[in-house]
């Protein structure tokens, strides 16, 4: 992991405009009012599945040693609640996309940018790659 290049494309997302319709990107996706970049991705040895999980989420953690001190120690958001709630709510994007791939996302506000920033281990579907998610958004998490 080079969280230095981790850090250095959050940051850059931070100010970067959104784009004008939904599709891919050259992080990752993105659409009005946010980008979610890929920041690693897991291989197709299925069998390495949960130490790759356990490793991203070490990275996420890492991740999170650095943005606390900097915007504010915050509670983890459960994305599985999110994900309920799509059940019966309309749940904006990019809070719904994240919500079907990610269990839990460290969760932070962005000081001065107007923008909000999640990073998660996506691996909820056995069929795709594990991967490390950062959003960055101008919408209000759920």
């Amino acid at each position: 992991m080079n969280i230095a290049r981790h850090i250095a494309l959050i940051d850059e997302l931070c100010f970067r405009p959104f784009p004008a319709e939904h599709g891919p990107s050259d992080v990752g996706d993105g659409g009005p009012g946010y980008h979610v970049a890929v920041l690693d991705r897991s291989g197709d040895d299925c069998g390495t599945r949960a130490a790759t999980v356990e490793q991203f989420e070490k990275h996420r953690d890492a991740l999170y040693e650095v943005y606390a001190p900097q915007w504010r120690h915050t509670h983890p958001l459960n994305l599985q609640t999110v994900l309920l709630r799509t059940e019966r709510e309309d749940i904006p994007e990019p809070w719904r996309l994240l919500s079907a791939r990610a269990d839990v996302a460290c969760l932070w506000e962005a000081e001065g940018t107007g923008r909000w920033i999640a990073v998660a281990v996506a691996g909820r579907d056995p069929a795709d790659d594990v991967q490390l998610l950062a959003v960055v958004t101008d919408v209000d998490p759920p």
